[in-house]
């Protein structure tokens, strides 16, 4: 439900968050969206960070441990600049910003008909599904990974998937720093073995005729020494998405790193599109670095990583992993 910031661009969105694919007779990787609905997480949700799903969620919309409002409207951490003065939390005690506790349960949510979506694509409902030309991974990282980078082949995309990660904070469990795994963010919904999961994304890849999307990894939340993020998401986005599209189609330049292939620091020469946006050159070089030995401190967690999945993990995953030991010096 992204909202472009490059004039000419327009997004629609098909579905939530599940997407049924198949291939068609073409080779081409086809998906459907299997929901009639739209399910998220409340709070954080407003008109800075997704106007479209307030739009959305206006009408005909489930609500579950928000606060409650004196109009009888529902508000949550995020929804508006300001907080009310009061409100009825989801305990069903008064509450106030001086409370000292959110009003809204951290983990409340919002379900609504995915119909009402102002940016939903006219093909949301279409059996034959949209053709698929990349996907995109990516975890939440202070440090180490750049803006977005591109997987060689598909075999190398497959890699990117299984090691995706974040950085755990202080409000979470472990040390800060430490890497939390999430593989392709199917990690709590696989209903198998997780090797075995990998397995099938690289059998894909074999696939007689196979016309396969490219791979993608995107990291929105680099930040500089000072804590402060170095892109600045939401709208702006759609600049990298920008980028991915113009690789699809083999007009965009990038270069050649241990860990895949990134944009130019240089827009004229087929990077990242920064007309008109507020950022730096030395923000735009820090965004894109891939610095080798700050990935090699990171091998040794992405092999406990994959031992955790024993003798199934797939041999060519293993080889990914060498092969970035090897590329890394």
């Amino acid at each position: 439900m992204l909202i472009p910031t490059l004039a000419d661009w327009k997004v629609e969105t098909i579905g939530d968050d599940i997407a049924w694919m198949k291939f068609g007779a073409d080779g081409r990787l086809y998906a459907v969206n299997p929901e009639a609905g739209f399910f998220g997480v409340a709070p954080g949700t407003g008109e800075l960070t997704n106007p479209n799903a307030i739009k959305m969620m206006a009408k005909n919309s489930v609500f579950t441990n928000c606060a409650k409002t004196d109009d009888g409207d529902v508000w949550w951490e995020g929804m508006t600049p300001e907080p009310p003065a009061h409100a009825i939390d989801w305990h069903g005690k008064d509450w106030t910003p001086a409370s000292g506790k959110p009003a809204a349960h951290p983990n409340s949510r919002f379900t609504t008909p995915a119909s009402q979506c102002p940016s939903i694509a006219p093909e949301w409902q279409d059996p034959a599904g949209v053709p698929i030309d990349a996907m995109l991974f990516g975890g939440r990282r202070a440090t180490v990974v750049p803006l977005v980078h591109e997987a060689r082949d598909w075999g190398h995309g497959v890699f990117l998937g299984s090691i995706m990660s974040s950085e755990t904070t202080a409000a979470q469990a472990g040390a800060v720093g430490k890497l939390r795994f999430d593989p392709m963010a199917m990690l709590p919904f696989c209903g198998y073995h997780m090797a075995d999961y990998f397995q099938h994304w690289l059998t894909l890849g074999q696939r007689d005729g196979a016309k396969l999307p490219k791979i993608f990894y995107v990291n929105w939340f680099r930040k500089d020494d000072q804590g402060t993020f170095l892109w600045p998401g939401f709208g702006e986005n759609s600049r990298v998405l920008a980028w991915i599209f113009r690789r699809c189609e083999g007009s965009a330049e990038a270069e050649e790193t241990p860990i895949g292939l990134v944009p130019s620091t240089d827009s004229a020469a087929g990077g990242i599109d920064t007309r008109g946006l507020k950022i730096s050159d030395a923000a735009l070089a820090r965004l894109l670095a891939v610095d080798p030995e700050e990935w090699k401190q990171q091998l040794p967690q992405l092999r406990e990583h994959f031992e955790r999945f024993g003798d199934r993990l797939p041999p060519a995953l293993w080889a990914q992993l060498k092969a970035l030991e090897q590329r890394l010096g």
